[in-house]
């Protein structure tokens, strides 16, 4: 396990989702992070999956950041439980702290705001703005249509084939992380040339 992986960000659902598989792998993904001595980073929230990952993360002995706006600490969503709650002004502020406290990102399932927030830090890691390794853990299939995208996005000459090496796709937590621990990024002037059709 490469040492450079000492905390994760994590997107997932404010809400539990249809399938106890997806709280499983919370759980699941909760326990391998602990085992691995890695922090959590996450969106602060006592809520759905992501309140279920970081009351595991929190029972198996690990350390959980927290990073919420006001207005969500407002409407009583705020984990006051984590070992480190960040509060900041807005949602622009939320991810871009995030980002900047981990060291690679995973997406659980979830809804908007998990494939944006997962969105968002991928173009990051394509652009050079950070070298973060970004992972999926794809539960029961609830990725695949995204993943079929980016493919279909490859072939249509959108995203370059190194740039969709960027995202990797597991559905055990153990084997994500490790292959988050042993990526490298592509290294690629531009992520699409001016004349390519």
């Amino acid at each position: 396990m490469s040492k450079s992986l000492h905390r994760i960000c994590v997107y997932c659902g404010s809400n539990n989702g249809s399938k106890i598989a997806y709280r499983k792998a919370a759980v699941q993904l909760a326990a391998a992070m602990v085992q691995e001595g890695i922090t959590l980073v996450y969106g602060g929230g006592n809520v759905g999956l992501m309140g279920i990952l970081a009351d595991s993360v929190l029972a198996a002995g690990g350390t959980v950041v927290g990073v919420i706006p006001q207005a969500l600490v407002d409407k009583e969503v705020a984990h006051r439980g984590v070992t480190d709650l960040r509060i900041v002004g807005s949602m622009h502020e939320r991810k871009a702290l995030m980002a900047d406290l981990s060291d690679a990102v995973i997406a659980l399932p979830g809804g908007l705001g998990t494939l944006e927030e997962f969105c968002e830090a991928a173009t990051w890691t394509q652009l050079g703005f950070h070298d973060k390794p970004c992972g999926i853990l794809n539960i029961e299939g609830y990725y695949d249509g995204l993943l079929a995208m980016l493919d279909h996005a490859v072939k249509e000459n959108f995203v370059r084939p190194e740039h969709r090496r960027i995202i990797i796709s597991e559905t055990d937590p153990v084997t994500l992380i490790k292959k988050l621990a042993e990526f490298r990024l592509p290294k690629i002037q531009k992520w699409i040339g001016r004349n390519e059709q």
